[in-house]
């Protein structure tokens, strides 16, 4: 088996998802965005069913949007983040601190070439009815 520097560990699996779910939760809008610039490529796409967007200003407006919608709420990991070749994937849950999930998911992150998040495919598992 051949790896390339590129291949994604599951250390580094554990390191995106922690970047990506700070990102979700950085509620101050100047923290936010200096984790879009730190941890995300310029040009990052987010898709999933309810919400599309691609670069940092469409992120940081779709994540303060979602912190709207769910005022005092946080993301949390659920399980282990694993990955392979540039991709990472885990689930998660939202919900208001220290209380039972209202929404959960799961995520896919594609990675550019620096390790910075390129893609993320989304998948609500468990959403408010």
């Amino acid at each position: 088996m051949t790896t390339t520097a590129n291949d994604t560990t599951d250390s580094t699996a554990h390191d995106l998802r922690a970047a990506y779910l700070d990102t979700w939760n950085a509620t101050e809008p100047a923290g936010r965005r200096a984790l879009l610039a730190r941890h995300w490529a310029p040009d990052a796409s987010y898709v999933d069913p309810l919400a599309t967007a691609t670069g940092t200003d469409e992120l940081d407006a779709t994540i303060a949007a979602v912190q709207a919608q769910f005022p005092g709420f946080v993301f949390t990991a659920l399980g282990e983040a694993d990955g392979h070749q540039r991709l990472v994937r885990f689930r998660w849950a939202l919900g208001p601190a220290g209380a039972d999930a209202v929404v959960e998911g799961f995520d896919v992150l594609v990675t550019d070439g620096a390790g910075r998040i390129r893609q993320v495919l989304g998948f609500l598992d468990r959403v408010p009815g």
